[in-house]
């Protein structure tokens, strides 16, 4: 019986190894390139290597930081993907709030075809979108790129605030219909304050698909003059040479910068839950 212990615990001593081991390859996978991004932005002499610089610099991100580079591109980006995420927040959270508190039978179809649409690779449509963007003349415009923005997560956003919605207790509006609150105040006032994380689950989510899209912006955008970031970083690889792995790291860390902020002024609000308290008691 002993012996059968031992030999149980030496196999789950070698499991929780073997876990732990690929545990590591994993977070190595995704903490190596974050290596190269840091290192190499730092480094006068960056190439694909992961390795500490021979000289640490700032030259790199003086480089990048002019505003045909980088802040005429960031300012684009700002602009489209929080323009649209602005549109799909309000327009997911009006088109939830029926599917959520009002039940019919076209719901679940309605859902369904919802679904469905959060399948459709982008790629697919964007041959019809583009002729479509010419017939109305929205060709190069960001109004017309922040509308598509915004209606290509519209799905996937009305999907997610919906499911949010379900769980804050409709008792709540009733109490605010019976002092007299239209459907629209509980909704402004009471419902969307009460799911104040899922808001925020969408809103970052719908921000940081823009923020990487780049065929969108590519296909309905023809001046250069107003690509976002997505795009412009594309001119590091080629069409000024050689590329300048020290400047691309560089501009790639400025890039994620808003995202990363982004994520920490709202992250308190991610884990904050719902905060019902006692509202439904008595």
């Amino acid at each position: 019986m002993a012996l059968s212990g031992v030999s149980k615990l030496r196999r789950r001593t070698r499991h929780r190894i073997a876990a732990d081991l690929g545990l590591l390859a994993v977070a190595a996978a995704f903490v190596l390139p974050l290596a190269w991004v840091v290192l190499s932005s730092l480094d006068a002499d960056a190439n694909l290597k992961v390795k500490l610089p021979g000289s640490w610099t700032f030259d790199n991100y003086d480089a990048v930081l002019v505003d045909d580079i980088t802040f005429t591109p960031l300012l684009n980006s700002l602009i489209l993907c929080g323009g649209g995420t602005l549109l799909t927040v309000v327009c997911a959270a009006f088109a939830a709030y029926p599917l959520s508190r009002y039940r019919s039978r076209f719901t679940r179809p309605f859902l369904m075809t919802i679904l469905f649409a959060t399948c459709l690779p982008i790629t697919a449509i964007m041959v019809p979108v583009y002729a479509l963007f010419v017939q109305v003349d929205l060709i190069d415009s960001m109004s017309g790129t922040i509308f598509f923005f915004a209606a290509s997560q519209l799905p996937f956003a009305v999907w997610l605030m919906k499911n949010f919605m379900d769980g804050v207790p409709k008792e709540l509006e009733e109490a605010a219909w019976t002092d007299g609150a239209s459907t629209l105040t509980s909704m402004l006032r009471i419902v969307l304050p009460l799911m104040g994380p899922g808001v925020a689950v969408v809103t970052v989510f719908s921000f940081v698909m823009m923020w990487g899209n780049f065929f969108v912006p590519f296909m309905l955008l023809l001046d250069p003059a107003q690509m976002p970031a997505s795009v412009s970083i594309n001119d590091f690889f080629g069409n000024r040479g050689t590329v300048v792995y020290g400047q691309l790291a560089a501009f790639s860390i400025i890039y994620s910068t808003p995202v990363i902020l982004l994520y920490v002024l709202i992250a308190r609000r991610l884990g904050g839950g719902f905060a019902l308290g006692g509202a439904v008691k008595g």
